[in-house]
């Protein structure tokens, strides 16, 4: 895998990614132009450990109509600022099984999801999983 940024002006750089993606990434004071570079690992996270729930509840069939992962996470007050704590809140929709969504989840957690298992050496993550209005057994 290869990635590089290129200054464009400011605290604004350029990602591109070996596939062919490019993201800004703005760590000037109004992050107006795009996501710090801490807050795009938090995407990352976000994303990855979706990906894994999303493709292990589609595998056991189970009516999955939503996702929305947030995370919320501290940093060390002094550079380097690293995450100190990281909450996840998985919010799923569709009639959804607690049981599968707890596998989900776990097995993207302590298995599959490499964002996690990264960032696991150095921070805490919690999670909990709340349900969209509708009924789970």
């Amino acid at each position: 895998m290869i990635a590089k940024t290129v200054w464009k002006a400011e605290m604004e750089f350029e990602g591109h990614s070996e596939s062919g993606h490019s993201l800004t990434f703005d760590a000037g004071e109004a992050h107006a132009n795009g996501p710090t570079p801490m807050e795009a690992v938090l995407m990352a996270l976000c994303s990855c450990t979706s990906v894994d729930a999303v493709s292990i509840l589609k595998k056991k069939r189970e009516p999955l109509t939503s996702l929305t992962v947030s995370a919320t996470a501290e940093q060390a007050a002094k550079p380097p600022r690293v995450f100190t704590k990281i909450n996840l809140v998985y919010l799923i929709g569709g009639a959804v099984s607690k049981k599968a969504a707890e596998d989900a989840v776990s097995l993207s957690k302590n298995k599959y999801c490499s964002v996690s298992k990264m960032l696991e050496k150095s921070v805490a993550i919690d999670f909990v999983i709340e349900y969209v209005n509708e009924s789970h057994h």
